[in-house]
Parts: C-alpha cells; sequence; structure tokens
C-alpha cells in the first residue's frame, strides 16, 4: 500500500478521522487522497462546514489530496455512495481503500461482498420483499442468512459500519477496481452514539460533535477534534460560516412547496417507488415543518434516512435520467503541492475548476448541473424562497426609525391546490410596502440566488443570517476552486 483512499464526509473532521489518517500512514502509505461529500452529506442534509474549512482542516491533519463526491452521488444509499467514491479513488490510482468496521475483518467482508453480488442472492432478496419484508434491511440479511446459514455473514450486516464496508468492498468487485480493502476497527464511540451514551473523553461520532456545535458552539469541541481544526472551526463560528439547519430545513420545505405548483411534481424524481410520490407530496402539503413531514414520512419499511434523503432529492429535482450513477470526472478541492505529481495518471478528466469539468462531455455536464442545483434553485421557487430569506434578514432603519425584525414567512401548510403560490405574492407585496422608509443591507443577499447552502449560514456576530451565495464558477474559497497547501 503506497497510495491509499478514504471516503469521508468530514462533517466535521475529528479526532477519530485524524487517527484514521495516521493509522493509513503507519501502515505503509506514503500518500493519502479523501473522497469528500461535497454539498450535501449521505444523510440527505448540508454540512456542518463548508468545503473550504473541511479540506483546510484534513489537509493540515495529514491528508493530501481531497477530491469532491458529487453532491448527487453523496446524497445517496450506502450502496451508491460507496460506489461513487471507490471510483473517484481507483480513477485517481489509488491502491488501497482504508475504511473504518465494527468487524474490521477485509476477508470476511469480501466474502460477504461476493454473496450480496451473486444471482443467487438477488433473487432471494426479491422473494423476501415481495413476501412482504418488514424492510430492506431486514430482507437482506435474511436473504444472506438463507444462502450462508452457520456463518457470521448474516450477522456482520448487523452494524452500521460493516453494511458501509461491505458496499465499499462490493463497489470494488463491480468495478474491478485494483485497490486492496483496509478495513480498520472502529475507535471511541459507535456511529451516531450521542455524548452521554459513549462516555470516551478523546473519540465521539459525528452526529454527536453536529449536536454539541448546535448547543454550545464550536469551543465545546476542544476535547474531540484536533487543534488545528478547532481553529479552523471557531473561525468559521465567527465568520458565520457553518450551517443552521433548522434554516435549512425551513429552505427545503420552501422548496418541495414550490414544486406542488405542478402536477404530479415528484413522480420523476429518483428513488421514487410504490406511491412514495404521492405519499411525498401530501406530506409537504399538510406538514408545517421538515421535521414533521419526515417524521410522516418515515415507516418500518422506509427508514428515516432513506426519507430524508428523498426529500433532499425531491427539493432539488433529482431524477434518475439527469443525474450520471458515478462521478464521470475529478473534481480537486485541495492538495498538498509535492501529492499532485500523482495525479498524471488519472483515468477521468482532471481540474480543479468545475466549470471547466462540465465542458468536458454530456456526463460531465450534467453531473455539474446537480451540483448547481444543491447550490443555488431554480427561479420557479424563487417566490417561495423570498420570504425564508425575508425571515432572516435584518432592516436597517434609517436614522430616524424605529428598528424591527420582518417576521414574514412561508405559510405554515399548503392547501390542496397550487392557488398557495398566490397568497405567497400577496404576503410578499405587503412587506415590500412595510419596508418603505427603512434600508435594508442587501450585501450577499438575492432572492433569486438563495439556496439551501446560502440561506442557512448563521453566527450571532453576523447582521445578516445569510451566507455567500456561491456559483458553480466561482472560484472563491467558498466556491469550487481548489486550496493547494505548501
Amino acid at each position: 500500500m503506497k497510495f491509499a483512499g478514504i471516503i469521508a464526509e468530514y462533517d466535521p473532521f475529528h479526532n477519530g478521522h485524524a487517527w484514521q489518517l495516521a493509522q493509513a500512514k503507519a501502515l505503509g502509505a506514503q500518500h493519502v487522497a479523501v473522497a469528500m461529500s461535497c454539498g450535501l452529506t449521505q444523510r440527505g442534509a448540508l454540512p456542518l462546514l463548508p468545503e473550504a474549512v473541511r479540506v483546510q482542516a484534513a489537509l493540515q491533519c495529514g491528508a493530501d489530496l481531497i477530491f469532491a463526491l458529487p453532491a448527487p452521488c453523496a446524497c445517496a444509499g450506502a450502496e451508491a455512495f460507496a460506489r461513487a467514491g471507490v471510483r473517484i479513488l481507483a480513477a485517481a490510482g489509488c491502491d488501497a481503500l482504508v475504511f473504518g468496521a465494527e468487524t474490521p475483518d477485509a476477508a470476511l467482508l469480501m466474502e460477504a461482498a461476493r454473496v450480496l453480488n451473486s444471482e443467487a442472492y438477488r433473487t432471494e432478496l426479491k422473494r423476501r420483499l415481495a413476501a412482504g419484508a418488514r424492510s430492506f434491511a431486514a430482507a437482506r440479511q435474511a436473504a444472506v442468512k438463507t444462502l450462508c446459514p452457520g456463518t457470521a455473514l448474516a450477522a456482520l450486516l448487523d452494524k452500521p459500519n460493516n453494511n458501509l464496508a461491505v458496499e465499499y468492498c462490493k463497489a470494488i468487485l463491480e468495478q474491478e477496481a485494483p485497490m486492496t480493502p483496509v478495513p480498520l476497527p472502529r475507535v471511541g464511540a459507535g456511529h451516531g452514539q450521542a455524548l452521554a451514551e459513549s462516555g470516551h473523553a478523546q473519540f465521539a461520532s459525528a452526529s454527536a460533535l453536529r449536536a454539541l456545535w448546535a448547543e454550545q458552539g464550536a469551543d465545546a469541541l476542544t476535547p474531540y477534534v484536533p487543534e488545528k481544526a478547532l481553529e479552523l472551526y471557531k473561525k468559521a463560528e465567527i465568520d458565520g460560516m457553518y450551517t443552521d439547519h433548522a434554516a435549512a430545513g425551513r429552505c427545503e420545505l420552501a422548496l418541495l412547496r414550490a414544486a406542488c405548483a405542478r402536477p404530479e411534481p415528484f413522480a420523476a424524481v429518483r428513488g421514487v417507488s410504490e406511491g412514495l410520490d404521492h405519499r411525498l407530496e401530501n406530506a409537504v402539503r399538510s406538514c408545517t415543518g421538515l421535521p414533521q413531514l419526515l417524521d410522516a414520512l418515515t415507516t418500518v419499511r422506509y427508514p428515516r434516512a432513506r426519507m430524508r434523503r428523498l426529500a433532499m432529492d425531491a427539493a432539488l429535482g433529482y431524477a434518475a435520467e439527469t443525474v450520471p450513477a458515478l462521478p464521470p470526472y475529478l473534481h480537486l478541492l485541495g492538495a498538498r503541492r509535492e501529492a499532485l505529481v500523482l495525479l498524471k495518471h488519472a483515468s477521468l478528466p482532471l481540474s480543479h475548476s468545475l466549470a471547466k469539468l462540465e465542458k468536458e462531455n454530456d456526463a460531465c455536464a450534467r453531473m455539474a448541473a446537480g451540483i448547481s442545483a444543491a447550490i443555488q434553485p431554480s427561479s420557479a421557487a424563487a417566490e417561495i424562497i423570498t420570504p425564508v430569506l425575508r425571515r432572516f434578514s435584518v432592516v436597517r432603519p434609517a436614522s430616524s426609525r424605529t428598528s424591527y425584525t420582518e417576521s414574514s414567512t412561508c405559510p405554515a401548510t399548503m392547501p390542496s391546490a397550487p392557488q398557495a403560490r398566490d397568497r405567497v405574492r400577496t404576503a410578499s407585496s405587503r412587506f415590500s410596502a412595510d419596508r418603505q422608509g427603512a434600508s435594508v443591507n442587501k450585501r450577499n443577499a438575492s432572492g433569486c440566488m438563495a439556496s439551501p447552502a446560502s440561506i442557512a449560514s448563521v453566527s450571532p456576530y453576523t447582521l445578516w443570517l445569510v451566507g455567500l451565495p456561491r456559483r458553480r464558477s466561482s472560484s472563491s474559497m467558498q466556491g469550487r476552486s481548489s486550496w493547494i497547501r505548501e
């Protein structure tokens, strides 16, 4: 193993990630490349911190190359997520894939992957699902147990990191990638485990750290993240460059409501089956917030994580025929200068500029369009998003007037017919009339540019609770350019 690869989100980067990078190099890797979720995460939400912060944290703590795992591929189930990550790292020339697992047995994980790749497994899985299995995970585990009785393979699929590890091994087999799987033991807190449950003094799960940040701010992460990363996080907090997920949820719901102005708004969304499009539309029209919408969609058969991704796909208009299944290029987000020589034999189009990559071919253009949807919505949604944008703006009065904060927002629920948009226009008109005589700080705030990414940045130190809008061709740090460390 000379050139190792890691598939990660770094949401946020913490001590466990730093330990993984150090272990990869201790096992012989001279360089480590990372395929990092870009724009969206695998759980179907915005990352806590922007790419620039996460890239710098990883580079300062041992990574050599950081590639973007495009938003449409990152916001996907474990199988598609793993395939996309393996495709990127294999194209970059990595000879090993390093990942965490509750059962760090490479031979056992590869054996499970071969079973899941077999025709016999696919036939048994279909039979279990048709027979009314309570969930896909249960059907999969039962199918493996039937095909491999008396083995540890079915029990292996009980753990979340083992599941993703098996998918990595499957992707290596399917793509015939010249990569060796190198599983590492999961250290410290388990996947999604709360701080109170783990009680670990040094290692915490990323979800626990996101919750801790929301409650107490970046300083509270001190015991669980590297010192260099903590400095970046504190600066991001002061600059307001982090995500308020409650605000992002309101924006996502606004996008979903805007889509409901069309007939059969979610029929073409990827992942829709068994009438889920109608179920989603009914929930969008009746629910007052994103958490309530997800509660309405979630059942034993349809896990919350899958419904969260479905809602995000629907909000951004991701359809199966419009978004490539695998990344068609290598988008370099950051690198150590001495590692750039490793990329001379890359087998996919490579650039730090997304604007250049989208001109390579049709697949690249379609993937770039999918990423653009995660950055800025279509103009059709602007009328719904604008009241949400105004809800989070601070109005500066003229010197002789009393200050106030506008509180208009999108309606609590939608009527069954698309006429809801007329009500939003009326509310918007009232706002325009009310603001006469007041001067508004319009810095970096444009209704047509609003998006989950641009609305959700929040800080007590900023007047505007709106982050920087990012264009697809941006060359700024908050945009899509690379960050090269000397």
